[in-house]
């Protein structure tokens, strides 16, 4: 691809927006953002909080452990620890660097202060309203629509920042145009772009996403998917590449304190598009500049099947970047755009069905079983076997079956979404 062409500079800028780090799981971190921005502007600590937030946020909030919090769980552990210790100025490294004594203020906050949790709905399925009092003070701030969103800042009545929200359909104003991103280009840029714009972004993923990996197989977190996998089944490549990933993800959900390069807004789905590969990559002994190539892919092809998603759904990220992962397994073996291709959609038809019912420990499982699918559908097309077009969700070409799941994950799964966050939260 040229770098004149108006698509190799809005990649880059995808890959420079998507890779960026985050302690935590993202959502309870967006949230801590917004309250820490919020005690920022309120300027004293807040003897009243509202946290207003959409069904979305609850499920992926609900169930997850904050890091640096001393294992709490849930939006009002969340908010504490941006209320306490949260510098705003790191965005979703917000809480990053939290004291032993924080901690413990954090603890004293939850016990002596009301933090009240309201379920909206506003149309946008990423939506976070924190509201802040004290005395006759009060402060608000609201993200909307992507982690890092601030839309509204307002103290005592006057706002302080108020951005258009955008149409939740539409897309994100400000940021590179992902509507440029298919599948042929994509490919064609993982193999002619100039290795030195985007290393920095690529060598930070390797090394953070692989640390947390390790201190998941190490340490003691959630299911411990990982070490079952090893333990079940052995050390070849295949189980290796799902037990890296999965313990990373179990490591995250449970309350490691190690940060992560995301995807698409996810931990999770940062460490399923990147993991497999460096594993696969000291397997196969490839060059480094061959894995940093496998890596533009198979970012890029998960953005570009999450585009249609987006940021929030009842169809489980793992999925699409458990995809994105079989694409750069198959560059990483050397093989062409066919079977880079025929992998994704393989992947895809065998497990598009694992629904994301919120951030926890199970999260690791379902990563597992994608990077699983991802790697026989790689396996299927070598050994000439393929799903074709009218087999289920299936259909004619690359293009039309991302462009079908993304309707398949966005609008068909909106009610199941609703179902869900109602089952999480026990209502009728």
């Amino acid at each position: 691809m040229d770098k004149k062409d108006i698509r190799y500079k809005a990649y880059i800028q995808i890959l420079e927006e998507e890779l960026i780090p985050a302690m935590g799981c993202t959502e309870p971190i967006a949230l801590a953002y917004a309250a820490a921005k919020a005690r920022e502007v309120l300027g004293e600590l807040p003897e009243r909080v509202l946290l207003q937030v959409s069904g979305s946020i609850i499920k992926n909030v609900k169930s997850v452990i904050v890091p640096n919090t001393g294992l709490l769980k849930g939006m009002p552990a969340a908010a504490a620890a941006g209320i306490i210790a949260g510098d705003p100025e790191k965005e979703l490294e917000v809480i990053a660097e939290v004291s032993e004594e924080e901690v413990q203020e954090m603890r004293e906050y939850l016990d002596h202060v009301q933090i009240e949790v309201e379920h909206i709905d506003y149309g946008h399925v990423f939506d976070i309203i924190v509201t802040e009092y004290k005395g006759d003070s009060w402060a608000k701030v609201r993200i909307a629509d992507f982690h890092t969103n601030i839309v509204l800042i307002e103290k005592n009545g006057d706002r302080l920042l108020e951005k258009e929200l955008q149409d939740p359909d539409a897309d994100e104003k400000g940021r590179a145009d992902r509507s440029l991103l298919n599948m042929e280009s994509i490919w064609d840029f993982a193999n002619t772009v100039d290795i030195r714009e985007v290393r920095h972004l690529l060598e930070r993923q390797i090394q953070y996403n692989t640390a947390i990996s390790e201190e998941g197989l190490l340490g003691d977190y959630g299911a411990n998917i990982g070490s079952v996998l090893l333990h079940t089944y052995g050390n070849d490549i295949s189980v290796r590449a799902k037990a890296k990933a999965a313990a990373g993800s179990d490591a995250r959900m449970n309350g490691c304190e190690l940060p992560v390069i995301i995807n698409s807004g996810s931990g999770n789905q940062g460490i399923t598009c990147s993991v497999p590969l460096i594993e696969y990559a000291k397997e196969l002994n490839v060059k480094k500049e061959i894995l940093y190539r496998a890596l533009v892919l198979s970012n890029l092809v998960a953005i570009h099947e999450k585009t249609g998603i987006g940021t929030l759904s009842a169809y489980c990220g793992a999925v699409s970047a458990g995809a994105g992962a079989g694409a750069g397994i198959a560059y990483l073996y050397g093989d062409d755009y066919q079977t880079m291709i025929h992998t994704v959609v393989n992947a895809l038809a065998i497990v598009s069905g694992i629904v994301c019912d919120g951030a926890k420990a199970s999260c690791a499982a379902k990563i597992a079983s994608s990077v699983d699918a991802a790697i026989l559908g790689y396996h299927m097309y070598k050994n000439g076997q393929e799903f074709k077009g009218g087999d289920g969700i299936v259909m004619n070409d690359i293009e039309s079956t991302i462009h079908g799941i993304g309707r398949l994950g966005k609008d068909g799964m909106r009610e199941t979404n609703n179902e869900i966050i109602k089952l999480m939260v026990g209502a009728e």
